[in-house]
């Protein structure tokens, strides 16, 4: 039996988990599927949005992405993030109080940033760990008529990418990675400005989701995390049962990511890309989106569409179609 390497459970084994091991409660409108990051519940007159997910290649402002990633997911429904409980496991014979107080300040930080309230958690000193794990559990409400999910992408919709990629991979090599990254000859001040990734352009895409559905009819909303950009494309493919054609030219890969994952041979887009937001809508309504982006700052372009299912998934790339890019792991998992 074959051992699994760093990172997801590889899609077909979870698939067939989530299948054999399911509950079915007539309130889970959105439950555990490939490819749908929060589930939605009917509290009635809106939607209970519940996500949690951990943070294991980080460790420093632990706290900060934890809240963030998972308000990602929250807004990535259409939904905003109101409540979050943090389950925070510390490293024996390393832990001390000034450790303790600077976790709790950045999820406080990451919290005060986007009007999001504590309400409890866990946290516990643990044996057999070597640096502090964090297990994030957001919720948030959304109006009916609001959600979105992954698989809501449609045939002939436009596939539109905010910010850029691999902005969190970026953050994560640069703070992780700095001496290696010095030795090779990275300048002092480029690497400085990929561990400011994190803040800016940041992780966060709660301001991209929020705006788009406040704005346009959008019928998918993705937070492509782990496994990169290609990762998140399958599972909007997947989740929807639709083909993708992507245009590599059209894909922003940033000037400090092109140069800190270069050093270490890791291919942009298999490297973890929370920051960048995935959304789908339909071709008439793109331009209206795309205006109220700008407004807004954040920069966004059309990569692709969404074709039928026969055409599979493919990157146009000078000229040719080739088959959309396949990680069984993170890229960043190779450094770690």
């Amino acid at each position: 039996m074959s051992i699994f390497p760093v990172g997801k459970l590889p899609a077909s084994v979870l698939e067939k988990m989530l299948t054999r091991f399911r509950v079915h409660d007539e309130r889970v409108v959105v439950g555990p599927r490939l490819g749908e990051d929060a589930a939605a519940l009917n509290f009635g007159d809106r939607y209970l949005i519940v996500k949690s997910d951990p943070i294991t290649f980080a460790t420093d402002e632990l706290g900060w992405y934890a809240v963030v990633v998972n308000a990602n997911d929250i807004a990535c429904r259409g939904a905003t993030p109101q409540w979050f409980l943090p389950t925070l496991l510390l490293p024996e014979g390393k832990t001390d109080e000034a450790m303790v107080e600077a976790i709790f300040g950045q999820i406080a930080d990451a919290c005060a940033a986007l009007n999001i309230a504590v309400i409890g958690g866990h946290t516990e000193i643990t044996y057999g760990l070597d640096r502090p794990i964090l297990s994030g559990h957001m919720l948030g409400e959304v109006a009916k008529e609001k959600l979105v999910t992954t698989s809501g992408a449609r045939v002939g919709d436009a596939v539109i990418l905010t910010k850029g990629i691999p902005i969190e991979g970026t953050s994560i090599v640069a703070r992780e990675k700095e001496p290696e990254l010095r030795r090779a000859g990275v300048p002092p001040a480029l690497i400085e400005r990929a561990k400011n990734y994190l803040h800016h352009p940041g992780i966060s895409v709660v301001k991209d989701a929020l705006l788009a559905v406040n704005t346009v009819n959008v019928h998918c909303l993705h937070d492509p995390t782990e496994g990169g950009l290609a990762t998140g494309l399958r599972e909007v493919a997947v989740a929807a049962n639709v083909g993708l054609r992507i245009a590599a030219e059209n894909i922003t890969i940033l000037e400090e990511s092109k140069a800190l994952l270069s050093v270490f041979g890791l291919d942009p887009m298999g490297t973890i890309a929370s920051g960048a937001l995935l959304l789908t809508v339909a071709p008439e309504e793109v331009d209206a989106l795309l205006s109220a982006f700008q407004q807004a700052r954040i920069s966004a372009n059309v990569i692709g569409e969404v074709v039928p299912i026969e055409q599979g998934m493919t990157l146009q790339r000078g000229g040719k179609d080739t088959p959309l890019p396949t990680f069984e792991a993170d890229e960043i998992a190779r450094l770690f």
